[in-house]
């Protein structure tokens, strides 16, 4: 029988803090900066898999001296 791997499209703010290391508290300032885009559903609170690529990548040229 073969196997489907499902593959995530949105993540929770503790998702994103345990797979990259950032505080919950870091991604929580971003969120209200309007730095992270973030979706919600009642009292919770995703993000899509484009939205945190686009997130991670503008992150990284913050810190070359790229874009704020």
């Amino acid at each position: 029988m073969e196997s489907v791997t499902k593959q995530k499209i949105a993540w929770s703010l503790a998702d994103i803090s345990e797979s990259t290391g950032l505080s919950i508290g870091f991604l929580r300032n971003d969120v209200r900066r309007g730095t992270l885009v973030v979706r919600r559903f009642g009292r919770r609170i995703l993000v899509l898999e484009e939205d945190l690529r686009d997130y991670l990548v503008k992150g990284s040229q913050r810190e070359k001296g790229g874009e704020t």
